[in-house]
């Protein structure tokens, strides 16, 4: 039976609290929560010393695999969502889900093998708009991103999503996944403001095929600096009973 751990963590561009950009208090706090699979938001890669190539200095920092899906450039640097494994990454692609008029933004997927299963990762960050929201949440659950033929192991859809209540892209991704933060766990999920977490923004979901073992935000003196999102951790482990008897795709 396969174990892993997983995490979804709002960087905040490494600028925490204190106003400092500081990815090396980045990488303490994952060091910290010693992940399998990471998935970052608002990372800011740019030229000059290490510390400005935030993506590079975090993948290499932990020894990890990594994949910056950019969205948009900011700053004369990349600017999106980063994937880190100690897995290999593969069939990598960052799905464009920018709504027009509003900030580009985009869903990394990859692929990992893991005790003989694929797992198919999604990596988002969903816009500030409601009307914005509704749109992407569409795009997601389509046959184009979540939904497609060329998908056949476990999925697993983690971010920010930026509801601060409960919205269509909850209730699209509840109703085709399971929820990490389900009821057992709810007050325990909340993840933002990071001194004093009073919403429920970051969020994971996932295939039948895995079970949810453990969910927390991870508390520590150098996350509660560290940005303005506590990262969201969650262990999970492949189903083998599920995935056997697994016949089709939910719809």
């Amino acid at each position: 039976m396969a174990r892993f751990r997983i995490l979804t963590y709002n960087i905040h561009k490494c600028r925490g609290l204190d106003r400092r950009v500081h990815p090396a208090r980045i990488v303490e706090v994952l060091r910290e929560i010693d992940a399998d699979i990471i998935a970052l938001q608002e990372v800011l890669s740019r030229q000059g010393n290490p510390e400005d190539d935030q993506a590079q200095f975090i993948a290499t920092n932990l020894g990890f695999h990594s994949y910056l899906g950019e969205n948009r450039r900011l700053d004369d640097g990349a600017y999106g969502n980063l994937l880190l494994s100690r897995f290999p990454l593969r069939a990598i692609h960052n799905h464009e889900i920018t709504i027009r008029g509003r900030e580009q933004r985009g869903c990394l997927r990859a692929d990992i093998e893991l005790a003989g299963t694929t797992l198919h990762v999604f990596n988002v960050h969903l816009g500030t708009s409601f009307f914005e929201r509704r749109k992407q949440a569409r795009k997601l659950v389509s046959s184009e991103i979540l939904h497609s033929q060329e998908l056949y192991g476990a999925r697993i859809v983690l971010g920010d999503f930026n509801e601060w209540t409960r919205g269509l892209a909850s209730h699209l991704l509840c109703r085709h996944f399971q929820s990490a933060d389900g009821r057992a766990h709810l007050r325990r999920s909340r993840t933002y403001p990071g001194l004093l977490p009073l919403f429920h923004l970051d969020h994971i979901y996932f295939d039948p095929t895995l079970r949810v073992e453990r969910l927390a935000p991870h508390k520590s003196r150098a996350a509660l600096i560290a940005s303005d999102h506590l990262p969201l951790v969650a262990d999970l482990r492949v189903d083998t009973i599920a995935l056997m008897t697994s016949c089709s795709r939910p719809d």
